[in-house]
């Protein structure tokens, strides 16, 4: 029977890419709180606008750059970006540890079809 796990030289490598992948999700969730902070701070600014009397033609004419929406849009574009990198390299070191696909796919929550997709699209 052949051992499909990484070596441990490749496991060793996969770890260090795991924790690298954790500090860059961990960078994301932090500037994604600082827009979504900035964001809701906005938007009582508007509800402050509107509750005032002014239109909403009026408020988001006047609105300057970037919009609520926009904050919102790059900051989850972001975490979206870092999250799947961190997937990834999750599932590569919990597999270079030894952790079968099924038991990764149920740790994970998803299919083993998409456990194997994020190992074997490492490769490529």
């Amino acid at each position: 029977m052949i051992d499909s796990r990484p070596s441990e030289g490749v496991a060793r490598q996969h770890s260090v890419e795991a924790r690298a992948a954790l500090d860059e999700l961990m960078q994301a969730l932090d500037h994604c709180l600082d827009q979504l902070r900035d964001a809701r701070h906005r938007a009582a600014e508007l509800a402050e606008q509107h509750d005032s009397g002014q239109s909403w033609t009026a408020i988001v004419s006047a609105e300057t750059p970037p919009l609520i929406v926009e904050r919102i849009s790059v900051a989850m574009s972001a975490l979206s970006v870092s999250g799947s990198r961190w997937r990834r390299a999750q599932a590569l070191v919990l597999h270079a540890e030894g952790v079968s696909i099924n038991r990764i796919a149920a740790l994970f929550r998803v299919t083993r079809q998409r456990i194997s997709a994020l190992i074997n699209g490492h490769a490529q």
